[in-house]
């Protein structure tokens, strides 16, 4: 392997605009080059792969092909099984509608593409599995675009957590209080619904989620949970859902996440309390300390930088392929999230509490639930 991937981005819309993706491509650049662009609505496809040609134009002042093949012009299709048996792609990410994201994630699996598939990894419990094991099986790197394990602060609460400075992790929670309205459903009809997404628990909360499971030992035990549709008639799927964790290690996780907040967004927090520490952190992009106190030393981190967004997952999943090691949230990391969200709804659907692991357990089997 050479020490830069040929990648390719497939699904092109908002979470793929410049600020998200094409930012994180064009800040690695020293290890990625994007080849392709891919979106079912061309136009879109074409929009990715102009912003990095121009993005990429302006910061070298150099025009595209100015160096014969050193960076050709990135191609723009609406297929992405046209991608498929092009051998000079590396890699693939995935950033279309969560629904599709196991069915893409396995083909190009089949096709010898590394694969950065965006949250939520799958939709079920079999799909996650299935792409695990053909990762594995065809000694693929398969990365789960959980960035905000990456957020500098949270980096500095995991070391607390590393260094023993809590000593006996009691329990811990995490908080979203969101607001999505019906334009925001509206804009993709694929939100909300049980087949091709899942509500606010699957979709805005998976990220606090999963910061919760993995500060929390990740080994998960049980969970009770209830959710609720109580302002959005027009989707399928809960804009309020609440759980109770049990962790193997006897600690405690608690949940707490909602779109229904009047009239923009509130907070996104986590806290973790111990014999010997507390922590709070909340802020909108996980950036604000509220409660930094530990028994020998209660001065908080000097962190300046807020969320890096995508950026050092990129870099992360690329070194993974260059250097032939495992990427930093694989697919063995990226399932657990999906598993404790497709627990609270198992919870819920049968009302009662939920042992780990879940099997062969979907989104889609919500439909018709009454909530």
């Amino acid at each position: 392997m050479s020490q830069k991937i040929n990648l390719a981005l497939i699904g092109c819309g908002k979470i793929a605009g410049e600020r998200k993706h094409i930012d994180a491509i064009c800040k690695n650049s020293s290890l990625i080059e994007l080849t392709y662009t891919c979106d079912k609505v061309i136009e879109r496809a074409r929009e990715r792969a102009e912003a990095y040609e121009r993005r990429m134009k302006d910061r070298d002042g150099i025009p595209i092909d100015a160096f014969g093949n050193d960076r050709k012009k990135v191609i723009a299709v609406d297929d992405y099984r046209e991608i498929l048996d092009d051998n000079s792609v590396d890699a693939c990410v995935i950033a279309t509608d969560s629904g599709s994201h196991s069915k893409i994630a396995l083909d190009c699996l089949k096709a010898h593409k590394h694969i950065l598939v965006e949250k939520p990894m799958a939709l079920s419990i079999s799909e996650a599995d299935e792409m695990i094991m053909i990762a594995n099986e065809n000694h693929l790197k398969l990365a789960v675009s959980l960035q905000n394990r990456f957020n500098p602060l949270i980096q500095a609460l995991r070391r607390k957590i590393d260094e023993g400075s809590f000593g006996k992790i009691f329990y811990g929670s995490v908080r979203v209080r969101w607001n999505r309205n019906e334009s925001y459903y509206r804009e993709a009809p694929w939100r909300g619904t049980w087949e091709r997404d899942g509500g606010v628990l699957m979709n805005q909360c998976i990220h606090s989620i999963d910061l919760l499971q993995w500060m929390l030992g990740g080994e998960m035990e049980s969970v009770y949970g209830v959710i609720a549709n109580m302002n959005h008639s027009y989707i399928e799927a809960e804009d309020f859902g609440s759980a109770v964790v049990k962790f193997k290690n006897g600690s405690i996780g608690l949940i707490e996440g909602t779109s229904n907040i009047y009239s923009k967004n509130l907070e996104e927090s986590i806290s973790i309390f111990g014999e010997k520490g507390s922590i709070v952190i909340n802020g909108p992009n996980l950036n604000k300390i509220e409660i930094w106190e530990f028994e020998n030393c209660s001065k908080p981190p000097e962190i300046t930088e807020g969320s890096l967004g995508h950026i050092p997952i990129y870099k992360d999943f690329a070194e993974s392929i260059i250097f032939n090691r495992a990427p930093y949230i694989d697919g063995r990391e990226g399932k657990k999230a999906l598993e404790l969200v497709l627990g609270i709804y198992k919870s819920f659907k049968e009302e009662r509490e939920v042992k780990f692991p879940i099997d062969n357990f979907s989104t889609a089997y919500m439909k018709g639930v009454n909530l």
